[in-house]
């Protein structure tokens, strides 16, 4: 993100709330050793300050700093024109934008700021992040806690206070952004939702079955998944296929960004050796660590599960260019279990990899 800097681009770096956003961009400015000013559009006067302003109440905004942080910037109003005449005005300083989710950027920043904005998402942390300087030995060791408090900052540096940190981000801040999303009006139905989705976690997952369960239609069900999605919630893998007779090709499967999320909403902090749900903990961990590590290093590599009709799977395939990859995570090192070879048969071009705990290090980047 660094390299773009002072380029005549606004950076915009967006994730959940408690991802450690603001924590990052003050030690990346503080690292530059440039001047640099910190505004929280949290602040109600903050935010007006930047809400139909001038050109000349900017600049006093802008002063003679080089760089200008503006956090939690989806609360201002008109914020894609208000940083397009910044950006603008200014083409010698560096614009860091960070926002809460992608809700509303899509309306607030991409119109104004076409050609003059930068994207970034930030996730929970990964284990590259965490372990960068430890041994396989040690990174598979904490493995297990990992699958059940996952990798939220604060948890991951407050062991002993993991459960009670999950419960009070699931239930407070988790989809505050969603809730006042266009005015939704039906937390219950998202708390439903989100439950279903929880208990779903890794499986296909039909939206007509989730609409009965719910006595809602369809398109509700969809808009609050998309809602999810967009704040970071949960993401989606689309199924891959080239041959409609012999393949799914409309189901997705949905996973969740972090595993003590989905087990704060399940309230569900037991060990492994309690739990019947390792294997879809283990298959939701891995491939969520794989997303966060092709982000970071802006991987163009497009992700998929594979099924087909005659209910041969594999968990994970990525496409890269022309090279399929497919990837099964299986928990027990004890079995047999290996990549079906129904895949290679379809697609013989295709590699494929069985991700264990004793076997995962180089698939996440470490």
């Amino acid at each position: 993100m660094v390299k773009y800097f002072f380029k005549g681009f606004a950076i915009v770096l967006i994730g959940p709330r408690q991802v450690g956003k603001t924590t990052l961009i003050q030690k990346i400015a503080d690292s530059l050793n440039k001047k640099y000013v910190y505004y929280n559009c949290d602040d109600f006067d903050v935010k007006k300050s930047f809400e139909n302003a001038s050109l000349k109440q900017l600049a006093a905004l802008v002063g003679n700093n080089e760089i200008i942080i503006i956090d939690e910037v989806q609360r201002v109003e008109n914020i894609g024109v208000t940083l397009k005449l910044l950006v603008d005005s200014f083409k010698d300083r560096q614009f860091l934008v960070t926002g809460s989710s992608s809700l509303d950027i899509a309306d607030k920043f991409f119109e104004p700021l076409t050609g003059r904005q930068l994207l970034f998402h930030l996730y929970p942390l990964s284990l590259n992040e965490v372990y960068e300087n430890s041994t396989a030995i040690q990174i598979q060791k904490n493995i297990p806690w990992h699958l059940v408090f996952g990798m939220y900052p604060k948890v991951v540096t407050t062991q002993p206070d993991a459960e009670i940190i999950l419960k009070n981000l699931a239930g407070q801040y988790l989809y505050k952004d969603v809730l006042a999303w266009k005015d939704i009006r039906k937390p219950d139905l998202l708390d439903k939702i989100l439950h279903l989705l929880a208990l779903q976690m890794g499986s296909e997952v039909s939206l007509n079955e989730l609409a009965t369960q719910l006595k809602v239609n369809v398109a509700t069900v969809d808009s609050y998944i998309d809602l999810l999605e967009k704040s970071g919630v949960v993401f989606r893998l689309k199924s891959y296929s080239t041959n409609d007779r012999k393949e799914v090709t409309k189901m997705k499967k949905i996973y969740f960004w972090d595993n003590g999320i989905r087990n704060a909403i399940l309230g569900r902090f037991e060990l492994l050796t309690n739990r019947t749900d390792v294997g879809a903990l283990w298959e939701n961990f891995i491939i969520a660590e794989r997303l966060k590590y092709n982000n970071n290093i802006q991987s163009n590599v497009r992700s998929y599960f594979w099924r087909s009709k005659q209910q041969q799977e594999i968990d994970y395939v990525e496409l890269d260019n022309e090279t399929l990859s497919g990837y099964e995570c299986k928990w027990n090192t004890l079995g047999k279990g290996k990549p079906t070879k129904a895949f290679t048969n379809m697609y013989i071009n295709a590699t494929t990899q069985l991700l264990t705990p004793n076997d995962f290090i180089e698939f996440v980047g470490l």
